[in-house]
Order: C-alpha cells, then sequence, then structure tokens
C-alpha cells in the first residue's frame, strides 16, 4: 500500500550531507539547526521519541525531536564536543568526566517512570557513556536513546560501567589505559550500586546483537575489573560479596 501520510523534513532529504556514523545508525546534516539520525536496517523510531519528550518535559537535557517517522528521527543539531572528545583532549580529566556521568545518572534516575508503575521503576538509558553525551553551550546533553527502557536505576549504572570496563580491558585498544582511570573514577561515585546489578547488565550485554565476539569474550574480564574496583574501596577485613 503506497504510503499517502504528508511528507515531512525527513522525506524531503534526498541527498543530506553525512555528519556521524554509529554501529546502526547514520546522522545527516539538514541544515545548521537539524539533523537526520536514520537506523541503517530501519525499525520504528516512536518509542525513542517518546521517551525524549518524556524526560524533557521534566528537565533533562536531551536533544529537542522535531519529527519521528519510521527509521528516521529528526533533531537538534547540536553544538560542542562529546564528552570522549573532551576527555581524551584534556579538556576535562577522569574526575570530572565521572562526576558528570554519575550525575546525569543521577537525575535521570529522580524522574517518574512514563510507563512503570513498579516503586523501583525509573527511566533508564542504558546506553550512557561519555561518547553518548554532547558538551554543548547549554551543558551536557544526552543522545541515542534507542536502547531506553524502564526498571531498576542500578541496572543503567552498571550497563555504564561494564561498556567502560570493556575498554579498559582490551589491551590492544588506544583507549585502554584512559577507560581504566575513568572506570575508576565512575566507580569511586556510584559506589556499590555497579554490583547490585552487575550480572544482570553483563548477560544484557551479552545478548547485544551489536556487539562483536571478542566483545563478548571480554564481558567475564570486565566484570571481574569492576568487582575488584569495588572490592578495593571496601574497608579492610569487610567480607567480599558473596563470601
Amino acid at each position: 500500500m503506497r504510503d499517502t501520510r504528508p511528507a515531512g523534513v525527513a522525506d524531503r532529504c534526498e541527498h543530506p550531507t553525512p555528519l556521524a556514523s554509529g554501529r546502526d545508525a547514520d546522522v545527516f546534516v539538514i541544515d545548521d539547526r537539524r539533523v537526520l539520525r536514520r537506523y541503517r536496517e530501519g525499525g520504528d523510531v516512536a518509542a525513542e521519541a517518546a521517551v525524549m519528550a518524556h524526560v524533557a518535559s521534566h528537565g533533562f537535557p536531551v536533544p529537542r525531536v522535531y519529527q519521528a517517522r519510521g527509521a528516521d528521527l529528526v533533531m537538534e543539531r547540536l553544538d560542542g564536543p562529546t564528552m570522549l572528545s573532551a576527555f581524551l583532549a584534556g579538556e576535562l580529566d577522569a574526575t570530572e568526566t565521572a562526576t558528570c556521568l554519575a550525575d546525569l545518572h543521577r537525575r535521570l534516575h529522580a524522574l517518574p517512570p512514563r510507563l512503570g508503575q513498579g516503586e523501583d521503576d525509573r527511566i533508564l538509558h542504558l546506553d550512557l557513556h561519555p561518547e553518548n553525551v554532547m558538551l554543548t553551550s547549554r551543558g551536557p546533553v544526552v543522545i541515542d536513546w534507542r536502547n531506553a527502557t524502564e526498571g531498576p536505576a542500578d541496572l543503567d549504572v552498571a550497563l555504564s560501567a561494564i561498556i567502560i570496563a570493556q575498554v579498559a580491558v582490551e589491551e590492544a585498544h588506544p583507549l585502554a589505559s584512559p577507560a581504566a582511570t575513568l572506570l575508576a573514577a565512575f566507580v569511586d561515585r556510584v559506589g556499590g550500586r555497579v554490583l547490585t546489578t552487575l550480572d544482570q547488565a553483563v548477560a544484557m550485554r551479552r545478548d547485544d546483537p551489536a556487539l562483536t565476539s571478542g566483545e563478548r569474550e571480554r564481558l567475564d574480564a570486565a566484570a571481574a575489573l569492576i568487582t575488584g574496583r569495588c572490592w578495593s574501596r571496601q574497608p579492610r577485613g569487610a567480607a567480599r560479596p558473596g563470601a
């Protein structure tokens, strides 16, 4: 059946200018205030746009959404670098980066859920790491909400930790050392929250179809690195988890 809906912004952009590419989506420039995020394998961005609208209505920093249709999301074009770029350039140190990341988690998890009715249900980003935070003229803005869902806040924190740890344990990765430093600073700020749902976070990460086989193989080492860091923060004489 032919689509008879009125053409939107995304439909009129036949030859947009490429801006960036991720694992499953490409970003194109529309003009000086808008970008088009297009998922290569198709899909429906309605749920992603709804979560972004919900958190924005409560003051959480996300790009403004102009249009959501099919696999296309037309959003505000943000200025400034990613948090990862600023960290690697020395514009932010590990403490500043970890503090900002932990604060974004705190702010997000303070919001009411959009759908959930459970006492512990919170909005979860599930991919909140320095490459998905833009440092704009209006402050940090969180992007890429495709994985967003609702559940226990600690799961979101654990996912962030495991994503960073996966880089830290890959010895050949050029960012392994900075990632290890950042992980230590992040764990220091969120503490034992990482451990409460670490197993669940690892299982979710293992099921991510976007991961390579090598990334899956390093998950156990990443979890061990996080556990070791959390244990090192405990007072001397404290019992190890599960002991």
